[in-house]
């Protein structure tokens, strides 16, 4: 399909053009003025989700796309919500995050790599803060920081394993003072966090202010605030603060925001753009990073509590790919893990509805041992051939999804832990009621630094647990459904501007690095400009 002027879809969400600001033809940011018009949230919003991904992924944001277009053709007024795509994936193994095949976002090429520059934004938002404190450091300002005590990393959107730790400062007396640094990728930079969860440009200031950014010499924790940060960094992210309004490949909008990972962050687009979703449109189908056990369940646990949001409902997206893998190639013994994400989603009060994203070798024999197996635990399945089809390859899904919420609404959220909860208590709720581990070990600094954390008043935050994404447990090579197993807890920080602590389990890395052969080798722009191995 060609894609239609922005202006056009903007009609459709009812967004009136004095509220555009214009990235060429295809792509605009919705002014933040608009709440002042807009009347109370009238949507249902549903969550989508997976069961434990493969490398490859299950195919969320495609079905997401494919879900808004559905209840679109079916005549409802809807919205894709979705996570901005980070460019170390785009170039490493995964992929983007825009969709595929007759289930993507458009302009296809332009929504994967810079969008509308939010992404450089944030980078430049936090190495200002990076650069700032070394500045500090050189002018021996008071109080001094403790340089060994100096938590604020680096970042570069790409995967480079190479800058996983390094020396800055070399090169003498007017070029730094030398230290040990590290680079993390945007995506996992709390200022991706603080963004995401911000409400409004107050809120950006205060929590971005609220960053903790080491020690002094004499043990005071100070923050952005400290050094004045927090207003430049502001302006840097005055426009990144508003959601960007694309289109699918039907033509239907979607709204993109924000792109923090759902396994060392909290995974899903931003509150702002959820917020002006649920007041244009009557269903917003939000995409939330890797299975249940991580964008879900941080998403229910943290976002919906910041945002003060209500889940209707809940897609839990499988393929037989992913289930044969879980199984050891047995497809029926890759149920349990499907089983357990539903579970999760059902403890949470949310009502579920299963949805196999189907492959051209999958046949129809496999669909419907999924089908007689979820429905003997009272599950509805759907197949969705959305990335085949488009939204006639997903009308069968839509029309679950709304018998679903008219028969089960869902009443309030049943949260996995109360904020009161002490740090570890919260940790064992998650681990046992979400992964089903048995218990929790700690490493001894990981015990000292979560109990250093409840004493300076960190303890009543929501934590966001970085973990494998690649199995229930912390151990990736633990598929499908583990049992008796214990998690351990190696290392904990807070990130106080976000508003949440992050609690590491296994060896889970903040810069990624690239494989072997990285799909940035099969890209290439031909000589009228046109790019191609985008995928």
């Amino acid at each position: 399909m060609t894609m239609i002027p922005i202006t056009e879809v903007a009609k459709k969400a009812g967004i009136e053009e004095k509220f555009l600001e214009f990235y060429g033809k295809y792509m605009a940011k919705i002014d933040l003025n608009i709440r002042k018009e807009l009347g109370p949230r009238k949507g249902r919003l549903i969550l989508v989700t997976a069961t434990t991904p493969t490398p490859a992924g299950e195919g969320k944001t495609t079905n997401t796309i494919g879900l808004s277009m559905a209840l679109n053709a079916l005549g409802h007024n809807a919205v894709a919500a979705l996570r901005q795509p980070s460019l170390g994936p785009v170039f490493g193994v995964k992929g983007g995050a825009a969709g595929g095949g007759k289930s993507r976002l458009e302009p296809f090429e332009q929504v994967n790599l810079f969008l509308t520059g939010d992404f450089p934004a944030v980078s430049a938002a936090h190495n200002l803060l990076s650069a700032m404190i070394d500045n500090y450091i050189h002018h021996d300002h008071q109080p001094e920081i403790d340089i060994r005590r100096t938590y604020w990393p680096r970042n570069v959107d790409m995967n480079d394993r190479a800058l996983r730790k390094v020396i800055v400062g070399l090169g003498g007396r007017y070029d730094g003072m030398p230290r040990e640094d590290s680079f993390i990728i945007t995506s996992a930079s709390e200022v991706m966090a603080i963004l995401g969860l911000s409400m409004d440009y107050r809120d950006l200031k205060t929590r971005l202010g609220n960053i903790l950014i080491g020690r002094s010499q004499q043990s005071k924790e100070m923050y952005a605030r400290d050094l004045k940060a927090h207003g430049a960094m502001a302006v840097l992210l005055r426009d990144a603060l508003k959601p960007n309004l694309v289109q699918t490949c039907e033509g239907t909008p979607a709204i993109m925001h924000t792109g923090p990972f759902a396994n060392i962050a909290h995974g899903t687009s931003s509150v702002i753009s959820t917020d002006i979703a649920l007041r244009l449109f009557d269903y917003v189908i939000i995409e939330t990073g890797f299975g249940a056990d991580l964008g879900a369940e941080k998403f229910l646990n943290i976002v919906t509590r910041i945002g003060n949001f209500k889940v209707d409902a809940c897609v839990v997206i499988t393929t037989i790919r992913a289930l044969k893998f879980h199984g050891s190639d047995v497809l029926e013994q890759g149920f349990p893990n499907l089983e357990k994400h539903v579970e999760n989603m059902r403890n949470f009060g949310v009502p579920v509805i299963v949805a196999v994203n189907r492959f051209p070798n999958d046949t129809d024999e496999e669909i419907e041992l999924i089908r007689k197996h979820c429905s003997m635990k009272g599950v509805k399945v759907e197949v969705s051939e959305v990335y085949a089809k488009g939204s006639a390859g997903g009308l069968d899904l839509a029309r679950a999804v709304i018998e679903t919420l008219e028969k089960q609404p869902a009443g309030p959220i049943k949260y996995t832990y109360d904020l009161k909860d002490p740090i570890k208590t919260k940790i064992q709720k998650v681990a046992q009621q979400i992964y089903g581990a048995r218990d929790v070990d700690y490493t001894s600094d990981a015990r000292g630094v979560i109990a250093s954390l409840e004493k300076r008043g960190y303890g009543k935050l929501p934590i966001c647990i970085a973990k494998t994404q690649f199995s229930l447990s912390d151990n990736k090579g633990l598929p499908g459904r583990p049992d008796c197993f214990d998690v351990e807890v190696v290392g904990a920080d807070v990130n106080s501007g976000a508003g949440f602590v992050v609690i590491h389990m296994g060896d889970v890395n903040l810069m990624p690095g690239l494989p072997e052969v990285p799909a940035a080798e099969q890209m290439d722009v031909d000589d009228e400009g046109n790019i191609s191995g985008v995928f």
